[in-house]
């Protein structure tokens, strides 16, 4: 019988995804620790041409390294006027494009490279989506559980709202004319891709 996880790693060092993991799986069922202690392990190469590839890659590599479970994310924002690009490219696009910081990291640089792109395109044609693929792997690398979810939306002319991160300011939810940066996040959760994905996860864990 596969024993059950208590300790989990949650394979990010990114400040806001810990936190949105850390609200929504709750900590009442799993001792959760991050990369923001463990510098020393080289990230891997994300090679993956899906979501679901380079989230597989991820939670296994930091799973063997740290000999732990590990749940892992990738998540991006697919806009159909560009052939759903970024993709999973999302948090390198403006490095890519050689219009970036040394880092590539720099959320702003990616906004204004996508209004760039998108600058001709029509506003009923900005139609895009964020989507989120969660896996979770166990101490060997194994890969035990995957979620995807997604979110639709489109693509705005210029940023509106302060909360959130990323794309998030350039991501109207048409339903409630409102981006992502300007819900709470308790709002956002409630409809997020990463939000949806994590409630689907949280489910499957309970049948681990």
């Amino acid at each position: 019988m596969m024993s059950k996880p208590r300790k989990m790693l949650i394979a990010t060092g990114n400040a806001h995804k810990i936190s949105e993991f850390r609200q929504m799986l709750g900590e009442d069922r799993f001792d959760w620790t991050d990369l923001s202690n463990a510098s020393e392990i080289n990230p891997p190469e994300e090679t993956g041409a899906t979501f679901r590839a380079n989230a597989c890659l991820k939670a296994s590599y930091y799973a063997k390294q740290l000999h732990t479970w590990a749940m892992a994310d990738d998540s991006g924002l697919e806009v159909d006027a560009i052939s759903g690009k970024p993709g999973v490219h999302s948090a390198r696009w403006a490095q890519m494009h050689d219009k970036g910081t040394q880092h590539g990291k720099r959320d702003q640089d990616n906004n204004r490279l996508l209004l760039e792109q998108l600058k001709d395109t029509a506003d009923e044609n900005r139609t895009a989506r964020f989507v989120c693929v969660l896996a979770l792997s166990d101490p060997d690398g194994r890969i035990i559980l995957t979620a995807r979810e997604s979110m639709e939306g489109s693509v705005l002319r210029e940023e509106r709202g302060k909360n959130g991160f990323g794309y998030d300011p350039l991501f109207l939810i048409e339903s409630l004319r409102k981006t992502t940066a300007e819900l709470s996040s308790e709002e956002k959760h409630a409809i997020s891709h990463r939000g949806k994905a994590m409630r689907v996860m949280k489910q499957l864990l309970k049948e681990v």
